[in-house]
């Protein structure tokens, strides 16, 4: 079966039409959604982001006309941005979200200020989302798309996203009644990958489709339904032998682990839980933002997966220049470009194409 877009591609051979409209993205890290708004035709004209060295890989692989190294929540305050960038398409963010994550510490967490892994200043990351909407209420783009983890929709966290459609009404924008709750391996991701999708159209705009709004909807219809077939771990796999021996612990387990399952069930204190063993007939499982641990292991032999599968698992360019950082970090850090190539192509055809 044909996926609408390659999983396996290069940015030397990607026909970039970008005659769909303008974009800007927020929280940009290696530029995952940035390329997927390319493989839909869409201008990037930027980015943001407060990690100088995800600033320098968004450099070297998209080249783009502006690019901002500085905190959302000041940049959201700036009168000196340029002209285009109150005339966007869409804007463009991911929030970080490790504060609502299922894996981290949840309630635990929120309102407590962190630091990211390179020094940069504290920040409260939960809200981080409401300085990003107050960007939108200053640019007023057609679009707003703000991608975060699965693990908002659930327990308390609930109330945020009641907080986050309260700011969206106030900053001029309507949304349907839930966010999107999509999984990447129904969109030609080779990844099991769920996650949140807030998309909102600026009220002025929705109006004109008020004829297909019903009682049930606050906003204009947007159908993101995906069926692609799944891309299982046989379909991205390299014949490849180990270039690195695994240590004797991690060696004991992956002998003992069976294809499909992490390490934690093999081990005798249920630890390694975060190390998955492939199956060739399964969809490869979320490739986790980690610098050391996390890791997925091939069922053949005993090694972990190679960069360009890891490239290919998480729908990157196989040319994609990662400077010093760990592909499998920066592609475990990103939306799948695939991923966001699906949903702008469903923004475009179903909204602004009509506007």
């Amino acid at each position: 079966m044909k996926h609408k877009f390659s999983y396996e591609w290069t940015l030397k051979d990607a026909n970039f039409t970008k005659d769909k409209g303008t974009v800007f993205s927020c929280f940009a890290c290696g530029g995952g959604s940035t390329m997927g708004y390319k493989l839909a035709g869409f201008d990037v004209l930027g980015h943001n982001d407060i990690d100088k060295k995800m600033i320098e890989v968004y450099k070297v692989n998209h080249k783009p006309k502006y690019s901002f190294l500085e905190s959302i929540t000041t940049f959201a305050k700036r009168k000196d941005l340029p002209k285009e960038l109150y005339n966007l398409d869409i804007l463009d963010g991911s929030p970080p979200c490790s504060s609502f994550s299922m894996a981290g510490s949840r309630e635990k967490g929120w309102g407590k200020e962190k630091k990211f892994r390179e020094g940069q200043s504290k920040q409260v990351l939960d809200t981080l989302f409401f300085d990003f909407i107050n960007l939108a209420k200053e640019l007023q783009p057609k679009v707003v798309v703000a991608e975060n983890v699965a693990g908002l929709m659930m327990g308390a966290a609930k109330e945020y996203v009641k907080k986050i459609y309260k700011e969206f009404k106030e900053a001029g924008y309507k949304l349907k009644i839930k966010p999107y709750l999509l999984d990447a391996s129904t969109m030609g991701v080779p990844q099991r990958r769920k996650r949140v999708f807030f998309i909102a159209l600026r009220k002025d705009l929705s109006n004109q489709f008020m004829e297909s709004v019903d009682m049930f909807q606050t906003a204009p219809k947007l159908d993101l339904k995906f069926n692609e077939q799944n891309i299982n771990y046989s379909q991205i796999r390299e014949d490849s032998k180990p270039i690195k021996t695994l240590n004797e612990t991690l060696l004991k387990l992956w002998t003992k682990c069976l294809p499909g399952n992490n390490f934690g069930t093999v081990h005798k204190k249920g630890h390694y839980f975060g190390e998955t063993k492939m199956h060739l007939n399964k969809v490869c499982p979320t490739i986790i933002a980690n610098q050391s641990g996390s890791n997925l292991y091939d069922n053949i032999y005993p090694r972990i997966l190679t960069d360009s599968e890891y490239c290919k698992v998480g729908t990157y360019p196989l040319d994609y220049i990662f400077l010093s950082n760990k592909p499998k970090y920066l592609i475990g850090m990103s939306v799948p470009p695939v991923m966001t190539a699906q949903i702008a192509t469903e923004i475009y055809s179903q909204w602004l194409n009509k506007l």
